[in-house]
């Protein structure tokens, strides 16, 4: 059970209350709208040949790159593109634009770059 306090869906003249930003219908239509304009991950290029080239880069290059910037050991978990590729084929398969990465560094750069987390 929730303690939090409800309060108003954000979508706009929506009445329902809810402890999240969005009320379960709003939430639900929001990310069916996203994924669609974004297009699966087949789509977007990860498909069998990118987790092919994945593992045996991530194989390579077992710790994460900003775990160690930082002086500490941690698996990297997650190939992630330095510049991101938007769709750019030839840089989606530059392998001087990839690096190994933690979960939580990938998060915390993906969040940066694309605007989460309150990000604009």
């Amino acid at each position: 059970m929730s303690r939090k306090i409800k309060r108003p869906c954000n979508q706009p003249k929506c009445p329902e209350l809810t402890t999240e930003r969005f009320c379960a219908k709003h939430k639900k239509e929001r990310g069916q709208r996203y994924n669609q304009e974004r297009g699966s991950a087949a789509q977007r290029g990860y498909d069998s040949r990118w987790r092919n080239a994945r593992a045996l880069f991530l194989s390579r290059n077992p710790l994460c790159k900003h775990c160690m910037d930082e002086g500490n050991v941690g698996a990297a978990t997650v190939v992630d593109h330095i510049i991101p590729h938007k769709g750019d084929k030839e840089l989606f398969w530059d392998q001087k634009n990839w690096q190994g990465l933690c979960d939580s560094h990938h998060s915390r750069k993906t969040a940066k770059e694309d605007g989460g987390f309150g990000n604009g």
